[in-house]
This record gives structure tokens, sequence and C-alpha cells, in this order.
């Protein structure tokens, strides 16, 4: 318990704010929890009979990958961990809108989706319009948001742990 109080101290002594605090601490948790939630939803997805189309597989392409640098970002406490997932996110937001766009009709079919597996086929179709594209968008979103927030917390954190530096004067 003695760790945690230490580490509760050392954050209440910066002039961060709780809500700063919070983002840098628990983004990359909550994060994971949702890269993780969404792999496995592939994956059941997969299992259960659903072949993915070709911009599916580029969404799990930048998926899966997260699940493991935010866990190795959490495990390794590293602060970097904001840069290297916001990539990955932003081109799945990326990748995903120009999917669901597809599925929606207002995007004619690309030249990457396949004629025998065409990616504006909705194989999922929850309340008429939650497709597994829209799920990946709105996973991607939330890591994004969640990552952008951390970084930014984190730029308070850096601000206030770099000391002044000293001015000496030459007589």
């Amino acid at each position: 318990m003695e760790p945690v109080r230490a580490a509760y101290s050392a954050v209440e002594s910066t002039s961060l704010s709780r809500k700063e605090i919070f983002w840098t601490q628990y983004g990359p948790y909550l994060a994971f929890g949702t890269a993780l939630i969404a792999v496995l939803g592939a994956v059941y997805y997969e299992i259960s009979g659903y072949a993915p189309c070709t911009l599916c597989w580029y969404q799990r392409i930048l998926m899966y990958p997260l699940t493991i640098i935010l866990l190795v970002g959490i495990l390794k406490h590293d602060q970097g961990v904001f840069d290297y997932v916001l990539p990955f996110s932003v081109l799945g937001m990326g990748v995903s809108t120009y999917h669901y766009l597809i599925q929606l009709g207002v995007i004619t079919e690309s030249a990457v989706c396949s004629l025998s597996n065409p990616c504006n086929q909705r194989a999922i179709n929850y309340f008429g319009f939650v497709t597994i594209p829209l799920m990946a968008l709105a996973a991607f979103t939330f890591i994004t948001v969640l990552m952008a927030l951390g970084k930014w917390a984190g730029r308070g954190a850096a601000a206030d742990t770099l000391e002044p530096e000293e001015t000496t004067e030459e007589s």
C-alpha cells in the first residue's frame, strides 16, 4: 500500500489537474480494453463464419498491434505510448470511415475490394445502420480520443517536470 501512497503524493505535488492525471494514467488502460474488445469481436465474427473483406483485413491489421503496443506501454509505464498508438488509430479511423461510406453507397466500390467478397456487403446490420466498419470506426475513434487526451495531459506533466534554466550573471 505504501508505493501507491508514494505515487499518489508525487502526483499531488505537481500542478496537474485531476483530469490530466486521469487521462495520463487511465487512458492507456481504457484504450487497451477497447482494442482488446475489438480484436475479440473480430475473432468471434471470423469464427462464426463471416469472411472478412479486404478493407476489414486492413482494419484488423491496424487494430491487432494496438493491443500489444498498449499492453507493453502499460507494463513499462511508457509515456511515449500515446505517440506509438495515434498513427495506427488515426489510420484505422480513415480506413473504417472509407469502408463505412462504401457500405452506405456514398462511395462506389473501390479497386481494393474483391468481387467474391465485396466491401459493400453488410454481414452484420444491427438497428439498420451498425455494421462491422462502424463498430471499428467507433473503437478507433475512442482510442484516438483517449490517446490525444493522454498526450495533451502528458504535455502538462512534462512542462511541470522541466526545471527552469539557471541563468548566470557575468560580471
